[in-house]
């Protein structure tokens, strides 16, 4: 079974336009939110994976809106991990409402590992086996 990290939020006034909709920017914040905490849950923040010299940038990026959320929904984010190489990591995600189950969005991202100075370098070691980590063994 892969690892899914689910994250949920209320949708604040703030995210959505005059009509009451989510505007379809903050979707990618949200999956932002779920991949960080995915990180998180996997045994290492992402300022800590930023203090080891290491920065994942977001290189690709795909966002599919197949319903509306509004002001005061709550929101949840399903993360996992959909691909991991020696220069990329990739993650899908869906983003639904609970109280009904609407399927609201769903989205991939890959992310290239980058130095402290930019460039693209390879993953390092210790953070591939932390991804890698089966979730369901000590």
């Amino acid at each position: 079974m892969a690892r899914e990290t689910v994250t949920e939020v209320r949708v604040r006034y703030g995210e959505t336009d005059q009509m009451g909709v989510v505007y379809h920017a903050n979707y990618i914040v949200w999956c932002e939110l779920g991949r960080t905490e995915y990180i998180r849950e996997c045994g290492m923040s992402y300022a800590e994976l930023e203090r080891t010299g290491t920065k994942l940038a977001v290189t690709d990026l795909t966002l599919r809106l197949l319903a509306s959320a509004r002001y005061d929904d709550i929101v949840r984010i399903a993360t996992r991990l959909a691909g991991l190489r020696s220069r990329a990591v990739e993650f899908s995600y869906e983003i639904t409402r609970p109280a009904d189950g609407l399927r609201i969005a769903t989205a991939r991202t890959t992310l290239t590992p980058l130095s402290a100075d930019g460039r693209v370098i390879a993953l390092p070691a210790a953070v591939k086996t932390l991804l890698e980590r089966d979730p369901f063994v000590g």
